[in-house]
């Protein structure tokens, strides 16, 4: 009887490894060309310029808002970070809002992810849905924060520690130029090598979750996702339990979409499986993050009016989509479908070609980089910050890390 139950553990893990390796296998393309293509953006589109109009109210905030997320990176915790250095510098708060839904919600390398694993409907329906969750927040944002409250929560950050800010390298030259110019590849590279650094955790605990998680009987989802209702109430639920999932899972960015997968597979609403996307920015770290940055009042009214604009732009996808007859109909895919194989056919050839510019980008950093010694990034050693010390050159991410080091504290 013990054996028995060994091997049935045994039979469990690896098919869980399995599932979060061929998961990998057939998404890893797509990662790298989204992280590539939003390390061009942010090293050679320039910032200063939107940064300047992102204070007051109106739309026109909110839209450059919005365009400048959508040129950053993909992960929570910095689009987090990078919003409260906007808010501090005078953003209002739908503004600051606005690019952290769009930093995690309308790049790139989202949308690839979600077309491969499960289908192009998903990535318009996550930048369409993206675009109609920030018109909802910036409506009903009165309605939840006050004009005094948000001015607590600024105050609140601007006493809050200010942390690393590592700014994106910006460029005077033209396109042409940076095209054959190694210092703006060097850029990056770095930029490349940055988001990697931040995000590669959330995507193999996102494998590892939605390997697993396939493991569990067709019962728990059915019970679940209320098998057997009426439709009607099977797509409210969705929506209403997607963005709870993704709190509980503690997986966010790129990393939730292979967990989604696993979703749709086992019967939740299309709506679910946005509002489940959306919610990165309400998973359970961040809301601390809120908590610390902002203050208690100030996070739970957000974390609130996100939730909220999550489920109706989620519901709203589904009345769209499910209206032109978009949503995909009939078996859901299996588990094989949605994990993939390793064959010889043109996912071997593109992820071949990742591993190349992987491979290139990175070496690029060794060459061209440096450690920063407080907070570990890799810095471009023309551009960065430097300091002699003790015969050799320190370098530095930002005058943050260099402070610290004047200052006397201790580096890593």
């Amino acid at each position: 009887m013990l054996g028995l139950a060994m091997s049935s553990v045994e039979h469990v893990i690896w098919h869980g490894l399995r599932g979060a390796l061929l998961m990998g296998w057939e998404v890893w393309w797509a990662l790298v060309f989204g992280f590539l293509i939003s390390a061009v953006v942010q090293a050679w589109v320039p910032r200063e310029r939107v940064e300047s109009t992102l204070a007051g109210t109106g739309w026109r905030p909110l839209a450059a808002a919005t365009g400048l997320g959508a040129a950053s990176s993909s992960c929570s915790y910095a689009a987090v970070a990078v919003g409260k250095s906007l808010f501090q510098k005078g953003a209002s708060a739908s503004a600051t809002l606005a690019f952290q839904f769009a930093s995690t919600n309308l790049v790139w390398e989202l949308g690839l992810v979600l077309w491969v694993l499960i289908g192009w409907q998903f990535a318009l329906a996550e930048y369409l849905g993206g675009l109609v969750m920030i018109a909802l927040m910036a409506l009903l944002l009165r309605r939840f924060v006050s004009r005094r409250l948000e001015q607590e929560a600024r105050e609140h950050a601007q006493s809050a520690d200010s942390g690393h800010q590592h700014h994106s390298a910006g460029g005077q030259m033209s396109w042409a130029e940076r095209l054959t110019d190694p210092a703006a590849w060097s850029d990056v590279a770095h930029n490349f090598r940055a988001d990697w650094q931040m995000l590669w955790k959330e995507v193999a605990i996102g494998f590892m979750i939605a390997g697993f998680v396939a493991e569990l009987p067709g019962s728990v989802f059915s019970s679940l996702f209320l098998a057997g209702s009426p439709h009607a109430l099977q797509i409210v639920w969705g929506a209403l339990i997607g963005p709870l999932i993704a709190v509980l899972s503690f997986v966010c960015s790129v990393g939730n979409v292979p967990l989604a997968a696993v979703l749709w597979s086992h019967g939740i609403s299309f709506a679910g499986v946005i509002a489940f996307v959306f919610a990165d920015l309400i998973v359970l770290p961040i809301l601390a993050i809120y908590r610390k940055y902002y203050g208690a009042r100030y996070a739970v009214r957000v974390a609130a009016l996100m939730y909220l604009t999550m489920v109706l732009a989620a519901l709203a996808m589904e009345l769209l989509f499910g209206g032109l007859g978009l949503i995909p109909s009939g078996a859901r895919p299996t588990a094989s479908r949605v994990f993939g194989s390793v064959s010889v056919d043109y996912k071997l050839v593109l992820n071949v070609v990742a591993l190349l510019i992987f491979a290139a980008l990175f070496w690029l950093t060794f060459r061209r980089g440096a450690t920063d010694p407080v907070c570990g990034m890799k810095v471009d050693r023309a551009k960065a910050r430097s300091k002699p010390s003790a015969g050799r050159t320190l370098y530095f991410c930002s005058e943050h890390c260099l402070r610290a080091v004047e200052a006397g504290e201790p580096t890593g």
